[in-house]
């Protein structure tokens, strides 16, 4: 199988185990640490493959310009506050998360 394919597997995978989840189901993820916040301009599904293929060059220029870093404590206060909801997917042992904007993204 070539990596392309390979890539185009995970993120279906990845995508099928994507959830709706509030604040709320999230609070215990954060308190272990494992939260990572995307920037609603990236794709969270490309974000969890890139990361779930340890592609640390990718990663490192994304954290570099913002676009996805550990949630905070501001994080954890807005969002208590304003009680979001997310898209969420598992790319172990993080926890990548992006406001929901609307519709559920399509892969």
């Amino acid at each position: 199988m070539s990596e392309s394919e390979q890539t185009a597997t995970l993120q279906e995978n990845l995508n099928s185990e994507t959830a709706l989840v509030d604040w709320d189901e999230l609070i215990k993820h954060f308190a272990r640490g494992v939260i990572v916040h995307v920037a609603p301009q990236l794709d969270l599904i490309e974000v969890a493959a890139t990361m779930a293929s340890d592609k640390k060059n990718e990663v490192e220029q994304w954290l570099e310009k913002g676009l996805i870093n550990r949630a905070s404590d501001d994080n954890a206060r807005d969002w208590n506050q304003r009680k979001p909801r997310f898209w969420c997917v598992v790319a172990a042992p993080w926890v990548l998360v992006q406001e929901q904007s609307g519709e559920q993204p399509v892969h």
